[in-house]
């Protein structure tokens, strides 16, 4: 019997955010949308000019080796990349090839292989479609791109399902943009992930080892999981039929759902690397400021530490951690509304993560709309039985609008909770009188007969009664 195992590497490009260039002061703005205006003679590959490395993004990189555990380079140099595309003004591109800044490190449970530094190409636009009879397509060039930083990840070759792979991309999606290094956003193509995919065949007398496919530039989580899934489908089906895979460079149709055939894949002596002469070498354990002690002081509370204390110090859930960890503001919110106060935990999480997040949405408002005091006065004024979850919401609502004390609109429009048993007993005669069949299907064992009582008693007094006063007022009128 036949058994095929996928065997999965990933190669990931991240833009970095940096004030300017990777080797220039021309200034790096992912959201220039005038073509060639962020451009030098230095990242233009004019003669005769000196590139000078961009401190920050080193810096960058760095941080992001620190999380991930990697090895920090105590020696590191930059090379030429030789290879002629008209994305490229140099003909070569300044890369990093024998002396990575980065090497090793673990995360998501996948073991990474390198971490290096090097520079964007420029943006090629290519035009083929619906042209006039007898117009050949063309492609435009827009240079903004060019040189901007690019971090490279490399992992092992240890991902073995489409799921892996996925939740990879995105683990390290959300520690660049913890660590503030990138904001990773893939529809701006500041993050674009690489697949090389093989399968292997294994049969009871034969372990073969599968050739693998590079599949390039995915720039959706989406695009990740379906462009994997499909190549492995393709890879497999060859084997069956007894084909051979080719070691090959594909590009990835969205629209089609495919993978398809661009170049025979390179090999590094292909590009003749040799480290580039206008450059210096580094020797990172001589620059103060990228000491290992100094650069994590400035990195915070990483997504895994995070998930591990909320879990930990607020019993939140899977899910609910979830939505605090993709939306830090959110969770730095919710803190500041518990601070001091574990009653009103569990009661934050589910008014902050529903009726809150929707209302700031409705609004259009910023996170900070309510005042964390006030919000946190909320919280222990329904802990406190003081309104019902009915008033609370209501509450909410006005406070959206305009944050004031909660207590203060409560009074004002007669939603503080009534706990006088004499004034609720008069409402819950009249609900009976006015309501017999329900009283009589409640007699006969009707039990939801009960909560369309209450249901009465709280549309009655606009949901200032309290409902556990009213549920045990019925039963003794009704027994």
């Amino acid at each position: 019997m036949k058994t095929y195992t996928p065997t999965i590497g990933l190669e990931i490009h991240v833009e970095l955010k940096t004030k300017t260039k990777m080797f220039c002061n021309s200034k790096n703005d992912p959201d220039e949308l005038r073509p060639n205006v962020n451009i030098c003679p230095v990242c233009m590959g004019h003669p005769g000019t000196l590139p000078v490395i961009n401190k920050e993004a080193v810096k960058n990189v760095l941080k992001v080796g620190i999380a991930i555990g990697g090895e920090i380079s105590d020696f590191t140099e930059f090379d030429r990349k030789n290879y002629f595309y008209p994305d490229i003004p140099k003909g070569y591109q300044i890369s990093q090839y024998k002396y990575p800044l980065v090497k090793g490190g673990v995360l998501n449970g996948i073991k990474i292989t390198r971490i290096h530094l090097e520079e964007d190409t420029a943006t090629s636009l290519h035009e083929e479609g619906d042209l006039p009879a007898g117009e050949a397509g063309y492609s435009l060039i827009d240079f903004n791109r060019a040189g901007v930083p690019l971090m490279e990840l490399v992992t092992e070759p240890v991902i073995h399902t489409v799921k892996e792979a996925s939740d990879f991309a995105k683990e390290l999606q959300l520690l660049l943009r913890y660590l503030g290094v990138s904001e990773a956003n893939m529809e701006k193509g500041e993050m674009r992930v690489e697949a090389n995919i093989s399968i292997s065949l294994w049969t009871p007398d034969v372990y073969k080892l599968g050739t693998k496919t590079e599949v390039k530039n995915l720039n959706s989580f989406k695009a990740v999981e379906k462009a994997i899934d499909y190549e492995i489908k393709r890879q497999t089906e060859l084997l069956e039929n007894n084909e051979k895979v080719v070691q090959e460079t594909r590009g990835w149709n969205d629209s089609k759902g495919i993978t398809y055939s661009q170049r025979a894949k390179e090999d590094s002596h292909d590009y003749r690397y040799f480290p580039d002469p206008d450059l210096p070498k580094l020797k990172i354990s001589e620059i103060s400021e990228f000491s290992k002690e100094t650069l994590t002081k400035e990195i915070g509370e990483l997504p895994f530490a995070k998930r591990e204390r909320f879990k930990n110090d607020f019993g939140a859930t899977d899910k609910e951690i979830a939505v605090f960890i993709e939306l830090p503001e959110v969770a730095k919110y919710f803190e500041e509304v518990v601070k001091g106060n574990s009653n009103i935990i569990k009661l934050s999480i589910n008014y902050i993560l529903s009726d809150y997040l929707g209302l700031l949405k409705k609004e259009n408002k910023p996170t900070t709309a309510i005042n964390t005091d006030n919000f946190s006065k909320l919280m222990i004024m329904i802990n406190d039985k003081k309104i019902s979850s009915r008033g609370a919401k209501d509450i909410l609502a006005f406070m959206i609008k305009e944050d004031s004390d909660p207590e203060e609109i409560a009074e004002k429009n007669g939603l503080l909770q009534k706990n006088n048993e004499g004034e609720i007993k008069k409402i819950v005669e009249e609900i009976i009188k006015t309501n017999q069949k329900v009283v009589s299907d409640y007699k006969n064992g009707k039990e939801a007969s009960l909560q369309f009582l209450i249901g009465q008693g709280m549309k009655i007094t606009k949901g200032s009664a309290n409902p556990e006063m009213l549920k045990k007022l019925f039963k003794e009128s009704l027994t």
